[in-house]
């Protein structure tokens, strides 16, 4: 009979004393490894609905729907299906919100007796092109880009209007002038389309 090695005497010392190494789940919950990859979580302070996650992720399990039907409150719904995530972390390298958007956490159990409940969800505040009604961006993302370029902000109408009725220091008779696709139309909250439509018109 071959005796035990030494290693395989003291690690069994070690389990009689300390007790067994693996975890009494599901009696017990589990508490994962704070460096192990769980499930992304959306962080609606800090996400800007940019879909920078969405363009990175491998499997498709991020997706967004954007309602514009509701003119007084148009939002960007930011969609994580849990059930195909492969928790690989691409999302959380990606943010442009210093990663903080979408993190991944150590949440691992996650099993569903309904398939439709494998999902997050979270909503942005969409801002529309004022001629053609068309999404732009969230109003969070436009406001990052502000701060990140400082002054140069007002080189854009849709920048510096967008930054001005986030904080509520903006008349909303001046945005809504003649929808001539005239010089009146140029200080407006614009998509690319529209913005070169209002520029060739005026240059005419």
């Amino acid at each position: 009979m071959r005796l035990p090695k030494v290693r395989e005497l003291i690690e069994a010392i070690k389990a009689l004393i300390k007790g067994p190494y693996t975890s009494k789940f599901p009696k017990e919950a589990h508490v994962a490894h704070p460096n192990f990859r769980g499930q992304p979580k959306f962080n609606s302070d800090k996400c800007l609905g940019c879909l920078a996650c969405e363009e990175v992720c491998p499997v498709n399990a991020i997706g967004h729907e954007d309602i514009v039907d509701d003119k007084n409150n148009p939002r960007r719904v930011m969609i994580h299906y849990t059930d195909t995530c492969i928790f690989c972390g691409q999302c959380e390298a990606a943010c442009i919100s210093d990663h903080q958007g979408i993190k991944l956490s150590n949440d691992w159990e996650l099993s569903f007796f309904d398939r439709k409940a494998a999902l997050e969800t979270i909503e942005k505040e969409l801002v529309l092109c004022e001629a053609c009604s068309q999404p732009i961006a969230c109003r969070d993302h436009l406001n990052w880009i502000s701060a990140k370029i400082g002054e140069l902000t007002y080189a854009s109408p849709t920048l510096f209007l967008a930054r001005l009725k986030s904080l509520g220091i903006i008349d909303e008779n001046i945005i809504s002038g003649v929808k001539d696709q005239g010089r009146s139309d140029r200080v407006k909250i614009l998509c690319a389309r529209c913005r070169r439509a209002t520029t060739l018109t005026t240059k005419e």
